[in-house]
């Protein structure tokens, strides 16, 4: 068995090969299903959100071929066009990427929370698909841990830092003073509802939430006295937007040059602002074409992220001693599986001698021989089944000079070092 993470992420792919490979949440279940069915894959769950695509497996072997090939079939990518993005860990570097995924630490915006209840949905979902097995399972959980412990033991969460919060950093750069200003949320997730609370806090004066299902979006918006606004009535609102953040997850754009077009008439050639954080992108990239528009991918926002990813380096640092520590830890548990196997069978194999000897004994005692000689042929013949593989494999140890084994077998059979 190996354990596998392949994938790609904002460190290895741009959001033009993110979004092309990103899984759909309605058809992830189906995907998992799929997933399970490609040679050798034995248990599998599937992370994809604006920043990565990563599929985590526990493979009956070490090849991945057949496994990037399902990948590339899924969503109808090339080969050549996919490779060239796609890392692949195994083993110990699988476990430890998936530790510093779920701790933060490998997000576009270092530290930030948002990863580890994705992380937490993904195996939720591999979960009631039945895709989790034994080595998976216990790994995202070890993974939850410690990204629990990563949080309270060091500084990294310490700022309300995010993809949401450099979104409104954005709008601060562009507007200066955000009072006075009217902002548009499309979408209702947990990413807008970020936003959202950090707009609030910046004193932005008219919130509007746009949503398909108008349920979630008056969820959100009541705790901030927003607006609500069906998703069919988009065009309607967009020109009152100073500010817009995109973050749902449809999976063509949800509006283009035209719709923006409009909006800025409107607008009478009044700024706007477009952050689009949404993979796949909800505005059309010819919309930053047009004068008066601001617009911005997720990419776009690493070099704001900066400062606050400098700020947190130090706590990032004895963050990374707790995963080694952690990753070691799940690696040792990972060995002492082997041990089960092996004392399972050396517990087998001294039962069925047992068996065999007590016939004989039986047989003895049946024939007339007493107890007392049967029960010392017995121990004898028991002893001697025990320790003639041992005792020649010792023999041969001596022989060849391994001192390591020697060692090894005083350790493993409990017997006192006459040298001391």
């Amino acid at each position: 068995m190996s354990i596998l993470a392949l994938g790609l992420n904002h460190h290895t792919a741009p959001v033009e090969i993110r979004e092309r490979v990103a899984f759909a949440p309605e058809r992830l279940a189906i995907d998992l299903q799929q997933l399970v069915k490609v040679q050798d894959v034995q248990e599998a769950a599937i992370v994809s959100t604006c920043n990565r695509t990563e599929i985590y497996c526990n493979l009956d072997g070490d090849n991945i071929s057949e496994l990037m090939t399902w990948l590339e079939q899924t969503h109808g990518i090339e080969k050549s066009q996919l490779e060239p993005y796609l890392f692949s860990h195994s083993e110990r570097d699988a476990v430890k990427h998936l530790l510093r995924v779920c701790s933060g630490l490998d997000s576009l915006v270092l530290g930030e929370p948002q990863i580890l209840g994705q992380m937490k949905s993904a195996w939720q979902t591999a979960e009631s698909e039945g895709t989790l097995g034994k080595h998976l399972n216990r790994l995202f959980q070890h993974a939850f841990t410690v990204a629990k412990k990563v949080r309270s033991d060091t500084a990294i969460g310490s700022s309300p830092v995010s993809v949401a919060f450099a979104a409104v950093q954005l709008s601060k750069q562009i507007f200066g003073d955000l009072s006075g200003k009217t902002a548009l949320l499309l979408g209702a997730g947990e990413t807008a509802e970020l936003a959202m609370r950090h707009l609030h806090g910046q004193g932005v004066e008219k919130l509007i939430v746009v949503n398909r299902t108008l349920a979630n979006a008056e969820a959100m918006a009541s705790e901030f006295g927003a607006s609500v606004v069906p998703l069919s009535d988009l065009h309607d609102v967009l020109h009152l937007a100073d500010v817009l953040i995109a973050s749902t997850g449809s999976p063509l754009p949800v509006f283009g040059k035209g719709a923006v077009e409009s909006a800025i008439k409107k607008r009478r050639r009044q700024p706007m602002l477009m952050v689009d954080i949404a993979v796949p992108r909800d505005i059309e990239t010819e919309v930053g074409e047009l004068d008066d528009v601001f617009l911005y991918t997720v990419d776009d926002l690493e070099h704001i992220v900066d400062e606050g990813r400098r700020s947190r380096q130090n706590a990032a640092d004895e963050a990374e001693e707790i995963i080694e520590h952690q990753t070691e830890e799940f690696m040792g548990w990972q060995r002492s599986l082997q041990a089960v196997d092996t004392v399972r069978a050396v517990r087998d194999n001294a039962t069925e001698q047992q068996q065999i000897l007590l016939k004989k004994a039986s047989a003895r005692l049946a024939a007339g021989d007493t107890p007392e000689q049967v029960i010392e042929q017995l121990a004898r013949a028991l002893t001697n089944k025990l320790i003639d593989p041992p005792t020649r494999a010792l023999r041969q140890a001596a022989a060849r000079d391994d001192t390591q084994m020697l060692n090894a077998a005083r350790q493993l059979f409990g017997l006192e070092d006459n040298n001391r």
